[in-house]
C-alpha cells in the first residue's frame, strides 16, 4: 500500500524476475481481477443462499449424495431439488424464489360502486365495513362484499383518524413478519439460544436497568447494569455477551420492547445472528431467562446489592456472575455448575472483573 503523496514506479528488473520465473504479469492480473469482481458480485447472497451453497460444495467435493445429505442432516428430496437449480456460472439460482402467484386476483368494483361507497364512508366515518355494505344494500338495491368496501377505504384512506391507524397498521405487519419462539425447534446445545431481557429497578425517584442474558441449555448467565434501557445499551450488552462467550451464538431470544430494536436489530443484522420473539405477554415462551431474573434479585439485589452507582453495581455483580456460573449448584442441571454442566476446560472469559466494567 502506498503512503499518501508517494508515486507508483515501474521496476523493469523486478517485472523481468517475475516473468523468466513462469510469472505472467497480464494474466494474473485478469485472473486477480476476475476473482474480486466474483467475491464482490456474490458478497450479498442472503443466509439461506450461503448454506446452500455449502451443500453444493460439499457435494461436488466428496461426490455423494447421500453422505451431503447425513453430513448437513437434508432430506434428499431438498437437495436434489437445489441441485437441480444451481448453476455454478450464476450463484443466485441457490436464493428462494417468490411464492407469489403469476396471475394475482383482481379487484372487480365499477367506478359507480366506488362513487358510492366513498359518499357513504364519508357519511358513517366511524362505521365499519360490514355495516357500510348493509346501508349500500339498503340504499341502492345491491349486494356488495365488505372486501370491497374495505379496498375502497384503504385506496382512499378513509380514516377517522389516518395517522394512527397507519402506526397501526404498521405496527401489526412488522409482527406478521416477526418469528416467534413458537417456531423454533429447540436443540440440546450450548449457545444455539440465548434469551435476553431487561429489568427495571427504582430506587428514591431513580430508574436503573439491567438487561440480563442466559443460555437455554447450559444455563450459563451474564447481566450489566446500564442507565437507560434503549437500543444503543442493548447493542453494547449483545457485544459484550458475544465477546464473552467468543461469538458462539446461533440464536437469539427477546420480547417485543422497543430496547430491542435500532442498533440493536443492526448488530444482530451485521453478526448475522437469527432472531425469534416472545408472543406479546406471554413470560411463559422464555421461562428460564424469567427464572433467572427472579434469582439475581432474590440473590444478589434484595441482599444488600443494589447502587444506583453503575460501576460499583456491575463490580459487585460480576463476582456474584463468578460464582452464579462457576460455584453455584442448580437443580436444573441435576446440581451440578453451569460450567462444569458444558463441560468447559478454559477458564471462560467472564472471570476477571475488569473485562465488564
Amino acid at each position: 500500500m502506498l503512503a499518501k503523496g508517494e508515486n507508483m514506479y515501474y521496476d523493469r528488473e523486478l517485472f523481468l524476475k517475475l516473468y523468466r520465473s513462469g510469472s505472467n504479469l497480464n494474466h494474473d492480473l485478469v485472473s486477480l481481477y476476475h476473482m474480486a469482481h466474483s467475491v464482490s458480485k456474490y458478497s450479498n447472497l442472503s443466509k439461506n443462499a450461503k448454506k446452500r451453497l455449502k451443500w453444493m460444495d460439499y457435494y461436488y467435493k466428496s461426490k455423494n449424495a447421500s453422505k451431503t445429505c447425513r453430513y448437513f442432516d437434508i432430506p434428499r428430496k431438498t437437495f436434489y431439488k437445489w441441485r437441480k437449480r444451481y448453476d455454478p456460472n450464476n450463484l443466485y439460482t441457490l436464493e428462494d424464489k417468490s411464492k407469489a402467484p403469476i396471475k394475482k386476483r383482481q379487484r372487480q368494483i365499477t367506478p359507480k360502486q366506488e362513487t358510492r361507497i366513498i359518499k357513504l364512508r364519508k357519511q358513517y366515518i366511524r362505521y365499519s365495513k360490514i355495516k357500510i355494505a348493509k346501508i349500500y344494500e339498503q340504499e341502492y338495491k345491491e349486494y356488495i362484499s365488505g372486501w370491497k368496501v374495505q379496498k375502497v377505504i384503504e385506496k382512499y384512506r378513509l380514516y377517522f383518524n389516518p395517522v394512527k391507524t397507519t402506526k397501526t397498521t404498521k405496527k401489526r405487519l412488522n409482527a406478521a413478519k416477526r418469528k416467534r419462539i413458537t417456531e423454533l425447534k429447540k436443540k440440546p446445545k450450548s449457545g444455539f439460544l440465548i434469551c435476553l431481557d431487561a429489568i427495571e429497578f427504582r430506587f428514591q425517584g431513580i430508574k436503573r436497568y439491567v438487561f440480563t442474558a442466559i443460555d437455554y441449555f447450559s444455563k450459563v448467565a451474564f447481566a450489566r447494569m446500564y442507565k437507560r434501557a434503549n437500543s444503543y445499551n442493548a447493542a453494547d450488552f449483545l457485544n459484550r455477551l458475544l465477546y464473552l462467550v467468543d461469538g458462539k451464538v446461533e440464536n437469539i431470544q427477546t420480547d417485543n420492547g422497543s430496547e430491542f430494536e435500532k442498533y440493536f436489530a443492526r448488530s444482530l443484522q451485521k453478526m448475522d445472528l437469527d432472531r425469534y420473539y416472545s408472543r406479546p405477554r406471554t413470560p411463559k415462551d422464555n421461562p428460564v431467562n424469567e427464572r433467572f431474573n427472579r434469582t439475581l434479585q432474590e440473590e444478589f439485589t434484595d441482599l444488600g446489592n443494589f447502587t444506583t452507582n453503575i460501576l460499583e453495581f456491575n463490580h459487585n455483580l460480576t463476582d456474584w456472575l463468578i460464582e452464579y456460573n462457576f460455584k453455584r449448584p442448580h437443580m436444573s442441571l441435576n446440581y451440578e455448575t453451569p460450567i462444569n454442566f458444558n463441560n468447559l476446560t478454559k477458564v471462560s472469559p467472564m472471570y476477571p472483573s475488569c473485562i465488564l466494567i
